[in-house]
C-alpha cells in the first residue's frame, strides 16, 4: 500500500515537471551562472532582477535547447522581479494555481533549467507560509512563502509547483536574506502588468525624512488620547510633494489620514496602499499650534 502511495506521488511530481517545464527558461544575463526563468505568457518571460545583471545582450535558451535573443521590458527590485521580452516563444503560458491554498507542509517542486537547457527540479514542502509580507527592500508580496528544500544556484527565477502541477510562484533567494522564498502569483501578475505598461514600478512618496521624538508634555492634552510620540520632520526635498503641500523643516507630524502614527513603518504603510495622485491627510505639531496638511502624492523621481 505504502509503495503504491509512494509511486502513484513519483508519477504526479514527475507529469508535472514534464507538464509545466516546457515554459521554463534558462537566461543568460549575468557573468557566471545562468538564471532560470518561466515563459510568463506569450512572448513575456519572466525572472529574477538579481540574475539580470545586463540590460542588453540577453540570450534565453527554451525547451528544446532553441536560443533566442530578449529585451528587457522592465525591472521591479522590491519584489526581485525582472519581464522579458522574446519574439519566439515556445510553449505560451504554464498552468496557475492560487497560493493561497498552499498549507504549511505541502509537498512542493521547484523547477529550473542549467547553462545546457536541462530542465532540473528540486522537492522539499512549504517550510513557512504567512499573509501579507513587506521585505527589506520596502516590496509587498501577497504572502509570504518560505520554503524547505534546496533551491540550487541558477535555481532562483524557476516556478514552484504545488501537488497538482500548478504554477504557483517565481522562487528566489533574493528578498529573504539568502532564504528562499516563493513571490506568489498574484503579486508576479501585479508586478508584471506595470512593467510591460510602464517600464517600472510607480510608487508614490512623500519626500521627507523623519524621525521619533516624544510629544512635549504642554502639547499632550490637545492631541488624541495616549499620543505620546511623533515623527520630527528632519529634511523636506526641494520639490517633493510634502514641500508643496507646506510641510516644513521641524514640523512633527502625529497623524496620517485619522490614525496616529509613531514609527515610520507606518507612514510605509499607508504609502503601500496609496496610488500616485491620491490625497494624503496628515496633522502636524508647528509651532505649538496643531496644523492639518493635504499631501497630494507624487512619483519618485527614477
Amino acid at each position: 500500500m505504502a509503495n503504491s502511495i509512494l509511486e502513484t506521488i513519483s508519477s504526479e511530481f514527475a507529469s508535472a515537471a514534464e507538464k509545466a517545464g516546457g515554459s521554463v527558461v534558462a537566461i543568460h544575463a549575468r557573468r557566471w551562472m545562468p538564471t532560470s526563468g518561466i515563459e510568463w505568457k506569450k512572448g513575456v518571460v519572466v525572472t529574477v532582477h538579481h540574475g539580470v545583471q545586463r540590460d542588453e545582450d540577453i540570450k534565453v535558451l527554451l525547451d528544446g535547447g532553441r536560443a533566442v535573443s530578449a529585451k528587457l521590458a522592465g525591472r521591479d527590485p522590491s519584489t526581485d522581479i525582472a519581464v522579458l521580452r522574446i519574439e519566439e516563444g515556445s510553449s505560451g503560458a504554464p498552468p496557475f494555481g492560487d497560493s493561497t491554498s498552499l498549507r504549511l507542509g505541502h509537498l512542493v517542486l521547484a523547477l529550473g533549467r542549467t547553462r545546457r537547457g536541462d530542465l532540473v527540479a528540486s522537492s522539499g514542502i512549504i517550510g513557512g507560509i504567512s499573509g501579507e509580507w513587506r521585505n527589506r527592500r520596502g516590496g509587498k508580496l501577497d504572502q509570504h512563502i518560505r520554503l524547505d528544500l534546496a533551491l540550487y544556484p541558477g535555481f532562483s527565477g524557476g516556478p514552484l509547483l504545488n501537488a497538482r502541477g500548478e504554477v504557483v510562484g517565481i522562487n528566489t533567494r533574493g528578498l529573504g536574506h539568502g532564504r528562499a522564498v516563493t513571490v506568489p502569483v498574484a503579486t508576479v501578475n501585479r508586478v508584471v502588468e506595470e512593467l510591460l505598461e510602464r517600464g517600472h514600478i510607480a510608487r508614490p512618496y512623500l519626500g521627507i525624512a523623519m524621525q521619533p521624538v516624544e510629544v512635549p508634555e504642554n502639547m499632550r492634552s490637545k492631541l488624541p488620547t495616549q499620543t505620546r510620540v511623533g515623527l520630527l520632520v528632519m529634511h523636506v526635498e526641494n520639490g517633493g510633494p510634502a514641500e508643496k503641500a507646506g510641510v516644513l523643516l521641524g514640523d512633527v507630524l502625529f497623524e496620517v489620514g485619522g490614525e496616529t502614527v509613531e514609527h515610520v513603518d507606518a507612514i510605509q504603510d499607508s504609502l503601500a496602499t496609496s496610488r500616485i495622485g491620491d490625497v494624503l491627510q496628515i496633522r502636524v505639531i508647528r509651532a505649538g499650534e496643531i496644523k492639518p496638511v493635504s499631501i497630494t502624492l507624487g512619483e519618485r523621481a527614477r
